[in-house]
């Protein structure tokens, strides 16, 4: 692949739809799944999220780039972007954190993007069509035939059924030490983004980030005080290692917070079923509403499967009684789940705020109540 911004570009959708464009970063094919993203600011959070490895993101804000990218604001250690999609993105970044521009990094990570096409029509279509398979054919393979495109697309394994951690999660364990340590917590990592970690440690939590395939009686004696499962990408049905981590959690009354697909595993371990959304949440202006309080925070989201479970009601368990504890108020999605028996809850958004709203730090400081023996 080679570094050119003027190379003629076409995306093909499964369904056969098309959009032409030019490339933006490497030039080449790239195909994933194709989803957008509402977020109006916090791409390069985006891009470095590895709950979006195996997609194609679709910025429905139409100017992307204009504050270039830096060292500081990554959420891992690369980009994991399957492709990339932008309307209209900078030719000039203008910021004084700025180190590189959009493309730049794009391209040095390989990563095939398409610019000036119609996004607006792009998601609509997405949003009555759901998210679907996707291929970007940029430089000569842009002027191939369609139908052989499509068939190139539709040979790409879709997400559902698709288990992905194993590509994400790091391969040797690390620790962050808390400022003040008040406790020793084993975060497994499914796909962790930078962010969350540092949240713990401001909160006295020294956290020992963990690979994914970590053995369970491990996992318990790294965690002394508690247990955090992280986002990540895939179909939380493709993920029975980590439910078996979270049942074994659970067994042993180990405090537990699971965020994004760590929500899922701990509603998987309860028994409860998972499915996939029609074109998911992705963004960080999603309301969610506690159900307990009452009160409303707008919320950052990167799923495309929810937990299936009755809101309203006590929901029995083999680990006891779970209550829904969140709802998305856009489409009435679970979005958190509180255990009522064992020391464990979880939500499906991503309090970390890294880039998104504040409004759901606190859940940080409730775990730490939890491994003090609040509830």
């Amino acid at each position: 692949m080679e570094r050119s911004g003027a190379e003629p570009a076409v995306l093909v959708l499964e369904d056969g739809r098309t959009f032409r464009g030019r490339s933006l970063g490497a030039v080449g094919t790239t195909t994933g799944e194709a989803v957008f993203t509402t977020a109006m600011t916090g791409y390069q959070e985006t891009l470095t999220d590895p709950s979006y490895r195996g997609q194609v993101v679709v910025m429905t804000m139409p100017h992307v780039g204009n504050t270039g990218m830096n060292d500081e604001d990554a959420e891992s250690r690369r980009i994991w972007v399957a492709g990339y999609v932008v309307r209209d993105p900078s030719p000039a970044p203008s910021n004084w954190r700025s180190q590189r521009s959009l493309e730049r990094d794009l391209a040095d990570a390989g990563v095939v993007g398409i610019r000036d096409v119609d996004t607006r029509a792009l998601t609509r279509h997405l949003r009555n069509r759901g998210a679907m398979r996707v291929g970007i054919f940029s430089g000569p393979r842009a002027s191939a035939a369609v139908d052989d495109l499509v068939a190139e697309v539709l040979a790409t394994p879709p997400m559902a059924g698709s288990s992905l951690t194993d590509q994400v999660t790091t391969p040797t364990p690390y620790v962050l030490e808390a400022r003040h340590e008040q406790y020793v917590v084993a975060a497994v990592d499914l796909g962790i983004k930078s962010m969350t970690p540092q949240r713990m440690t401001e909160r006295g939590m020294t956290v020992h980030v963990v690979p994914a395939s970590i053995d369970a009686q491990d996992l318990l004696d790294v965690g002394r005080d508690g247990v955090f499962f992280s986002n990540g990408p895939g179909d939380p049905a493709a993920a029975d290692h980590a439910v078996a981590l979270m049942r074994a959690c659970l067994e042993a009354q180990r405090p537990v917070f699971g965020i994004c697909f760590g929500h899922q595993m701990l509603g998987r371990a309860l028994g409860l079923g998972t499915y996939k959304l029609r074109f998911g949440h992705r963004g960080v202006n999603q309301p969610v509403q506690d159900l307990a309080t009452g009160r409303v925070s707008v919320t950052a989201h990167n799923h495309g499967f929810a937990v299936d479970a009755p809101a309203g009601e006590d929901i029995p368990t083999p680990y006891g009684r779970v209550r829904v504890s969140h709802v998305c108020l856009n489409d009435g999605v679970v979005e958190g789940l509180r255990c009522l028996d064992v020391p464990a809850f979880s939500v499906q958004y991503h309090p970390e705020a890294a880039a998104g709203p504040h409004d759901a730090e606190g859940l940080f400081d409730e775990f730490a109540r939890l491994m003090g023996g609040g509830r």
